[in-house]
Order: structure tokens, then sequence, then C-alpha cells
């Protein structure tokens, strides 16, 4: 499979990418934990169907010391016993907030607090950020059709 476009090669795209990456970057420094920051992209890669993000987020989850049960009950977090009340909140917040098309309210005041709860100012802020880089990186992905399955931990840091 052939990516439709090659956002290297493309001056324009090049450019932006280039800021893209920065704000990954900003916002795996940010004061959200890794596993939370890896979950989220994560799940929000499973909902968008993400091929290149769910490959890249498992295997940097991985990398980090993340385990395989954890990475496989993400798609059924609410069944699973294995996240804290923290990165359930964190996970459905990143639902709620990928899913603003179907849920004609978008995030939920319930949610919002119950992320509250857990997170801090700071860390509400980056897991916000998190949520809507991950929807605009997943689209830039499925449009052009990138292929999944050849990224190594550590590629785009």
């Amino acid at each position: 499979m052939d990516a439709r476009l090659n956002y290297f090669a493309d001056p324009t795209a090049g450019k932006v990418i280039k800021y893209f990456m920065s704000a990954g970057k900003a916002l795996k420094d940010s004061p959200l934990p890794v596993a939370t920051q890896e979950l989220v992209a994560l799940r929000v890669s499973q909902i968008n169907g993400c091929a290149v993000c769910i490959d890249m987020h498992t295997k940097e989850a991985a990398a980090a010391g993340e385990t395989s049960v954890r990475l496989n009950l993400v798609a059924a977090w609410r069944e699973a016993v294995v996240f804290t009340e923290a990165e359930r909140a964190a996970l459905e917040l990143a639902e709620e907030g990928t899913r603003v098309a179907d849920a004609a309210g978008g995030v939920s005041d319930e949610v919002w607090a119950s992320a509250a709860k857990h997170y801090d100012e700071g860390q509400l802020t980056a897991l916000v950020i998190l949520v809507s880089f991950m929807n605009a990186v997943n689209r830039l992905n499925i449009i052009t059709q990138q292929p999944a399955g050849n990224y190594e931990p550590g590629q785009f840091h």
C-alpha cells in the first residue's frame, strides 16, 4: 500500500508537518502522565480507524513500559479493570471529544467534572489539546491512506 501523498516530500506539507511534530513534542513534555497520553492517543486513533497512529501509539506505549494487557483492552476500557479512575476519566473525555458529531452536546458536564476531579488545569489543558491534536493527525493520515506497520518507537520524537 502506498500513501496518496508523501507529506515529507511536499514543501508546503513539510512546513506544516514540522509544526505538527513540534506540537506533539510539546504535548509529550506536558504535565499529563505519559501513560495517559499514549492510552488517549491510542483510543482516539481506534475510534477514527487510523491504522498508522494505532501502530505508532501502541509501539510507543509498549516501549515506555505499557503492558500488552492494557494496550489490548483500550478498545473495551469500560469493561476492563486494569485502568485507574483517572485513566478512565481521560479515556471517556477522549471518546466524547472525538465523537462530537455523534454526541449532540459534545463533551458532557459529567464527563468534564470526572476528568477535572483527577487532573489539574495544566493536565486538563494538555488532555484537551491532545484529543484535538490526535483527531487532526488521524484525519491527515486517513485521508491520504498512510500505511501502517513500519513505525519504530521514537521515530518522530
